[in-house]
């Protein structure tokens, strides 16, 4: 048990858990893939660093930064995320589970949309990023999910009981490690329908009748678990107070994943004010 649950290791992730183990909080960040930060060649706008530093610099000292003051860091690729009876938060990864009081979404914003024609027309209209918020809609129906990770297989989980039947498409990827499911790893050409999605054309010219296409590729990201949690969006973005509090009770949200200037300096300073608000929030609860 965690007083606070960070998801994501950078620079607002990692700002926030420095505020709260400071604050003498059980604080434990998870992260996994390749942050964005990681990507920056130099980065030479950051206050401290006259000769620039290198995103990958950065990123890493950053972690060793927390891990040096007590925080716990792990990388493990988070599930599944859901409130329990005593209004704390469980942490599904693909390594383990845990719980915590608190939680910070910093995982930037990860959402990837596949280039893929149609994908655009039929957003809401068949195409989806949550099987929890819409799987309901697709009761004894035919769907797929799109992605070939461990996020993919989660949300097969989630569509388990709901969907009469239930595909998983890779769009020419590897296939996951599943028994569970059919899995099509042919290349998509192209999602076709009228008023909602109808069917998937594979490169081959062979088609897939559907009703629902759910996209799970690559990771979950902020904006991916906030629709789970009835966290509000603006957008891809979730919305948050000047304190980085969201609309939900003890779930609170820095960096890119809340829009705006996409920079280091405003990812610290939310990291902050999330590790500040956070302890503030346990303190209140315990």
């Amino acid at each position: 048990m965690y007083d606070i649950i960070i998801i994501g290791a950078g620079p607002a992730g990692i700002s926030a858990s420095l505020y709260a183990k400071r604050a003498n909080k059980s604080v434990l960040v998870l992260y996994h893939g390749e942050s964005q930060l990681e990507k920056a060649h130099m980065i030479d706008n950051y206050y401290g660093f006259p000769g620039g530093i290198t995103g990958t610099q950065l990123y890493e000292d950053g972690i060793a930064q927390a891990e040096a003051l007590g925080v716990e860091v792990k990388k493990e690729e988070v599930l599944h995320i859901e409130m329990n009876a005593s209004m704390n938060y469980d942490i599904t990864t693909t390594d383990g589970k845990y719980e915590g009081t608190a939680l910070i979404l910093a995982t930037g914003n990860k959402k990837i949309k596949p280039n893929i024609k149609g994908v655009n027309e039929f957003e809401g209209r068949g195409i989806s990023y949550c099987a929890i918020c819409d799987g309901f809609f697709y009761r004894k129906k035919t769907v797929a999910v799109l992605g070939n990770g461990d996020y993919a297989l989660s949300e097969a989980g989630d569509l388990d009981n709901i969907a009469g039947k239930l595909y998983i498409l890779t769009d020419g990827l590897s296939a996951p490690k599943t028994d569970k499911y059919e899995v099509i790893t042919k290349k998509i050409a192209e999602i076709k329908g009228d008023m909602k999605v109808r069917s998937v054309v594979f490169d081959d010219g062979s088609e897939l009748e559907l009703d629902g296409l759910f996209i799970a590729v690559g990771t979950a990201g902020g904006a991916d678990f906030a629709k789970k949690l009835g966290v509000q969006l603006d957008g891809d973005s979730i919305k948050v107070n000047e304190k980085m509090a969201t609309n939900v009770p003890g779930i609170f949200s820095c960096g890119n994943v809340n829009g705006g200037l996409l920079q280091v300096c405003k990812a610290v300073y939310e990291g902050g004010e999330a590790g500040l608000a956070a302890v503030k929030y346990v303190k209140e609860k315990k």
